[in-house]
This record gives structure tokens, C-alpha cells and sequence, in this order.
């Protein structure tokens, strides 16, 4: 308690401040992106999709990294109410940060509040358009919800940047064939 106690009080004068612009990675991304579309297969593609997580994972500065490695920590120690808490306070904190966006969108996601992650995950993108990671979460979402045409969509876009995907073999699911699910009466 002591330490948790220690590190808000390091944090918290960061937080009064404004958070700088997140790193300008896009060089790099687009190198990546080439990359794995040329990958051999699967496996030639996992290092290379690694080093794209380490760049979006990559906060604009202490304080938000900080923040970030907390949350992702909390989720996977399956304190999501926890990590939830962490990535708002990330979003408010860098709302120019598209990870903050997709790391709240994955706990929803987890939670499986669809809802609630798909505008996170329309942000991330806006702000980060080749994140395939948010672009997946998106087409996983949009899938649960029924909007099968927007989940096939996303997901077209996502394995035009990375072919190698675990998600790529979705397209194969015959409710993938760009038709929403059913609502309501037309059960």
C-alpha cells in the first residue's frame, strides 16, 4: 500500500502537466508493414509484429508510461477494474495517445462490453491508422455485435497490413460474407 501510495504521488504532479506529443513511429510502422507482408509465414511474422507493438506501446513520456505498464500489469493479473481506472486516467492524461484507446478498448473487450470498445477503438485508429490491434479489436467487436459487414471490412484492412494474423482465418467463417446478423423480429 505504502508503494502503490508513493508512485501516485510521483505521478499525479506529471499528470497536472500536459502530455507531449506521443512519438512519431509512422517511418518506422510503415517499414514493419512491409515487413511482415513479405514474411514467410507465421512465424517470420511474430518478431516483426512484436517490434509494431513495441512502437505503439511507446508513451509520450514518464508519467504515461508509467501509467501504461501499470494497467497492462493490472489486466493481466485479471484486476480489470483496476486497469480500467489506469487507462482512463491514461486517456485523460494523452488524449492524443492511440494506445490508451486500445488498451481501455481491450478491457472492454475483455468485459465483453462491445460497446463500450468500439469508440475507443474508432479513436485509436483515427489517431493511429495502421494499428492492427485496434483494427482487429474493432472487427472482433463489430463481429459480436452482429455487424458482421463493418467487422469483415476491418478486418480486410487489417490482414492488407499483416497477412499473418491470428484473425485472418475469420474471413473463412461463413457469417463473415459481409451480411449483419439478424435483429429482433427477423429472428
Amino acid at each position: 500500500m505504502r508503494s502503490l501510495l508513493l508512485s501516485l504521488m510521483l505521478v499525479q504532479p506529471a499528470l497536472a502537466e500536459t502530455c507531449p506529443e506521443a512519438p512519431d513511429h509512422a517511418v518506422r510502422l510503415a517499414e514493419l508493414v512491409e515487413e511482415v507482408r513479405v514474411a514467410k509465414n507465421e512465424m517470420h511474422a511474430a518478431p516483426i509484429s512484436n517490434k509494431m507493438w513495441e512502437l505503439w506501446t511507446d508513451a509520450p513520456d514518464e508519467a504515461a508510461q508509467e501509467i501504461l505498464n501499470r494497467g497492462m500489469r493490472k489486466r493481466a493479473s485479471f484486476d480489470l477494474v483496476g486497469a480500467l481506472g489506469d487507462f482512463d486516467r491514461l486517456v485523460e492524461y494523452c488524449p492524443d495517445y492511440a494506445e490508451g484507446y486500445n488498451q481501455r478498448a481491450f478491457i472492454n473487450f475483455i468485459r465483453q462490453d462491445y460497446d463500450a470498445a468500439l469508440p475507443d477503438l474508432t479513436r485509436a485508429l483515427e489517431l493511429s491508422p495502421t494499428h492492427t490491434g485496434a483494427l482487429t479489436g474493432r472487427a472482433l467487436s463489430y463481429y459480436a455485435v452482429g455487424r458482421l459487414g463493418e467487422a469483415r471490412a476491418d478486418l480486410e484492412v487489417a490482414l492488407g497490413l499483416n497477412p499473418w494474423l491470428p484473425e485472418r482465418h475469420m474471413l473463412a467463417d461463413p457469417n463473415m460474407q459481409g451480411i449483419d446478423a439478424p435483429h429482433g423480429d427477423d429472428l
